[in-house]
């Protein structure tokens, strides 16, 4: 038994093994509709023997969009196709999430292959939002710093996109609380100014991820788990650490959260960060061990061995898998054979199965 395609259960879901699809954006979205190109996507890793499918990030209200091809469930109109979608993700043996995002700051710009440049009035730009009037980079226009009513809305936009993901058929939602969109920028001491209640302490900077937290948990079944993703440092000086990432962890713990998505970075652009082969897992780790939460390990892992290791240590308690499952939509399938697991193919693609010779 390959303790990879152990299943795990978390309150009323059970993963069929400890593989998952990492959130990946698409940028082929229009008024944040899903559309066929979801469906095969997302579709094809279920088929391809994923536990746990979760949707790239998606947008709780317009202007929380990265780009204007960002998909989104700020409105019930976007609900149809993804409940299309999610049936046919559970049909194949997987279990169906979202991960909820507002981009703050880092909103308003263009799709990676038009440019990722912040957009300009002619081109459609919006106001960008953030918890103090600070731009990502100097060549890009500062975000209004949100008042107190502007915060309101982001909650009520986060609660309302939960109710939503309910009527989808979403089993597990992720909050998006990583990679220096609003929720990361609220946190962090290199991007958070405030004096108010919101900024300052430690305690005031997380306030927002937990009122978050709570609107949501309001809304959502108990029987569903609920995950954060965080970048577990800003691998900068004066910025967000590891030890913060564990504080914080304990308390969502505590709030009712069940696993910790543990990733880093992307909060501020000069960050020297050590990409390489499983870079990522020690925040997991450390994490775990600390806290009794459950993990996630994501960024670089590409073999069936590293994803094996992961849990068999319980570094993690599942592996997310980005690239690797754009590359091969059928990685599961492949690494059971190699770890000499007997993992089970669709009827329609049987023909095709390895044996062991």
């Amino acid at each position: 038994m390959a303790n990879l395609f152990s299943p795990l259960t978390i309150k009323g879901i059970t993963l069929k093994n400890r593989i998952a699809v990492s959130p990946m954006c698409q940028y082929s979205s229009q008024d944040g509709f899903a559309n066929d190109w979801h469906l095969v996507h997302l579709g094809s890793r279920a088929v391809g023997g994923a536990g746990l499918v979760i949707a790239e990030a998606t947008a709780v209200s317009p202007e929380g969009r990265i780009t204007p091809d960002d998909i989104g469930l700020w409105k019930d109109e976007h609900i149809p196709m993804w409940q299309r979608i999610n049936t046919f993700i559970e049909e194949h043996g997987a279990v169906p999430g979202v991960q909820l995002a507002h981009a703050g700051r880092k909103a308003s710009h263009k799709s990676p292959w038009k440019g990722a440049t912040a957009l300009t009035p002619e081109e459609g730009a919006w106001q960008t939002v953030a918890p103090s009037a600070i731009p990502f980079s100097e060549a890009e226009p500062a975000p209004l710093a949100l008042d107190k009513e502007g915060i309101q809305k982001v909650i009520s936009d986060f609660r309302a996109a939960a109710v939503r993901a309910v009527e989808a058929g979403f089993k597990v939602i992720e909050i998006h609380a990583a990679h220096g969109y609003l929720l990361h920028e609220f946190y962090s001491p290199l991007s958070n100014k405030r004096t108010d209640e919101y900024g300052g302490s430690f305690e005031n900077r997380i306030r927002l991820l937990l009122e978050v937290t709570e609107t949501i948990k309001e809304v959502w079944p108990s029987d569903y788990p609920l995950f954060v993703r965080i970048s577990a440092t800003d691998w900068t000086e004066g910025g967000w650490t590891g030890e913060d990432s564990i504080a914080l962890a304990r308390i969502l713990k505590d709030k009712g959260i069940d696993l910790i998505d543990c990733s880093t970075g992307g909060n501020v652009p000069a960050a020297k960060i050590p990409v390489g082969p499983c870079y990522q897992v020690e925040f997991a780790e450390s994490i775990k061990r600390e806290t009794g939460i459950l993990t996630g390990a994501v960024g670089m892992i590409t073999t069936a061995q590293e994803a094996e290791t992961i849990v068999t240590t319980s570094q993690a308690d599942i592996v997310l898998l980005a690239r690797e499952l754009l590359r091969d939509p059928y990685f599961p399938m492949h690494a059971a054979f190699e770890l000499g697991y007997e993992h089970a193919w669709p009827s329609q693609y049987e023909r095709a199965k390895p044996r062991k010779v």
